[in-house]
């Protein structure tokens, strides 16, 4: 409960971010959301460095020429950038809609994994999402989707949000009484 109402998006990071060991120690937890079949339909991308900076240059290069130096400069503001790849099982018993809700809950458990171990993340959509140049850099294949990213790092010091409340959602439920 403390690590989901404290989790917070943190929109500035600095290293250290997780080692590519400790990404895979995380990722294992977290690959231990509800997946129907255990198909695993995703993937993830890991960008540090010159990575980052040959995605950030790819995407600035699809923008407006105006908007180039910011869109590049953002795509910076983490040290690790993991991408989730979509990779759904195709004429699966599974429905597409199941594995694409697995998908979503490794990535939610990774992120309470990342907060609960101290780093900070952000998930992010937009650009990289709808990019061609960038899908073709990642190696996405046509069957695939990139469903967004998580931009991890280490908070800054003075970052400390304040605990969420737990609100009140019984107008969300529902009961049946036959």
């Amino acid at each position: 409960m403390t690590a989901i109402l404290t989790r917070r998006s943190i929109h500035t990071l600095s290293g250290p971010a997780p080692s590519d060991q400790e990404f895979a120690y995380l990722l294992r937890g977290a690959a231990a959301a509800p997946d129907h079949g255990r198909l695993r339909p995703w993937r993830w991308i890991l960008l540090r460095d010159a990575d980052l900076e040959a995605v950030g240059a790819c995407l600035a290069a699809e923008a407006e020429p105006e908007e180039r130096a910011m869109v590049e400069k953002k795509f910076m503001r983490a040290p690790l950038k993991a991408v989730l790849v979509f990779s759904p099982a195709a004429e699966h018993r599974v429905p597409e809609w199941e594995q694409l809700a697995s998908a979503s809950n490794v990535a939610y458990g990774l992120m309470l994994l990342l907060h609960a171990r101290g780093f900070g993340s952000i998930w992010r959509t937009g650009r990289l999402c709808q990019s061609p140049g960038t899908r073709s850099l990642l190696g996405v294949r046509p069957d695939e989707q990139l469903l967004g990213s998580l931009d991890i790092g280490t908070p800054g010091v003075s970052v400390q949000p304040a605990r969420r409340s737990h609100e009140d959602v019984t107008d969300r439920m529902q009961f049946l009484r036959t």
